[in-house]
Parts: C-alpha cells; sequence; structure tokens
C-alpha cells in the first residue's frame, strides 16, 4: 500500500469512528432524557368573561359602506334600477371609463354636440347623448364642449343595481 491510501484510510476510519461517537452521545442523551419523570402539565388560565356590548348604531350609516354611496343608496332606496342586458354592447363598453379620454368635440350639422373618445388601443369613436361607454353600463345624458356626463348602473352589493353619476373631462390639449 502506498502513503496516499493509508492516510486516506485512517482518514476514513477517523471520520466514521467521530460519527459514531457522536451518535451514541445523542442516544445515551435520549435514553436519559426519556428515564426522566414527565413534568407536570399547567392547568389553563382561566379568563373573565368579556362584557356584553349592546351596538347601538343601527340606524345610522355603516361604516362598510363608502359615503358616497351610502349616500346613492338612501336616494335610491325603493326605486328599482336594472341594466338593460337585452341591447347590444356598443364598442366603448367593452373598456372601463378609467381608460377611456375625451378628445374633444364638435356640432354636427343639425347642432347636436358630438364628443370624439380614444380607446387604449388608440381608436378613436364618435359618441353622442344616449351612446354607451365603461363597463358599467354609463349611457352619456349630456355633452358639454369639455365633459361628458354619465350615468353608470352598478350593484348595490344587495342583489339589485343604483344608478351612478359620472363624468369623462376633456384633458388639456397641447398648444
Amino acid at each position: 500500500m502506498n502513503i496516499k491510501t493509508l492516510t486516506l484510510l485512517c482518514f476514513a476510519t477517523a471520520t466514521f469512528v467521530g460519527c459514531d461517537s457522536r451518535i451514541d452521545a445523542v442516544n445515551l442523551q435520549m435514553a436519559e432524557i426519556r428515564s426522566q419523570a414527565p413534568l407536570p402539565i399547567e392547568p389553563t388560565p382561566s379568563f373573565d368573561p368579556a362584557p356584553v356590548f349592546n351596538y347601538s348604531a343601527l340606524q345610522q350609516r355603516s361604516p362598510f359602506i363608502q359615503s358616497s354611496l351610502a349616500a346613492e343608496l338612501k336616494l335610491m332606496a325603493g326605486k328599482r334600477v336594472y341594466p338593460n342586458l337585452s341591447r347590444p354592447l356598443q364598442p366603448l363598453e367593452s373598456y372601463t371609463l378609467e381608460s377611456l379620454s375625451m378628445k374633444g368635440s364638435f356640432k354636427n350639422g343639425t347642432g347636436k354636440i358630438l364628443a370624439l373618445i380614444q380607446t387604449p388601443d388608440g381608436e378613436v369613436e364618435r359618441v353622442q347623448v344616449g351612446s354607451y361607454m365603461g363597463t358599467s353600463y354609463g349611457r352619456i345624458v349630456k355633452i358639454t364642449p369639455t365633459q361628458i356626463d354619465l350615468i353608470e348602473i352598478i350593484p348595490d352589493g344587495r342583489d339589485g343595481y343604483v344608478e351612478r353619476p359620472r363624468s369623462l373631462i376633456l384633458i388639456g390639449l397641447a398648444p
């Protein structure tokens, strides 16, 4: 046997003997722990009962509904609103209102004001009073040279719908 092989054999033997002694020490310590008497379990702590709270704000506005929506719900109480799901959707109803931008307005030959709306795709669509846009059934009710007013129909959170006024404003034109 050469010296290299002998050194490697001694090193491997020392390593395995070292591991074996560590395992034996662990096993000895585990046997010692198992032989000890178990510690008693502490009893569960006792707690005083929580005081009863009577909620007296049932007639006030719910803190979980936005105040503007709460006011709209109060106004719309008793009035049933539903979107017309049988009418065909118009092209601008596939975009959220926030993604659309008003690019201008003009009067047609009959004096009716029309508006130009740009989609996120860069397309420009012409709309008039009565047209629909946005994903919440937004119907255009008024067009001015700088603004489009809509009435959206949104869920009220109680298996019904409410109308919500929204506006799309012309953002400053480049000089």
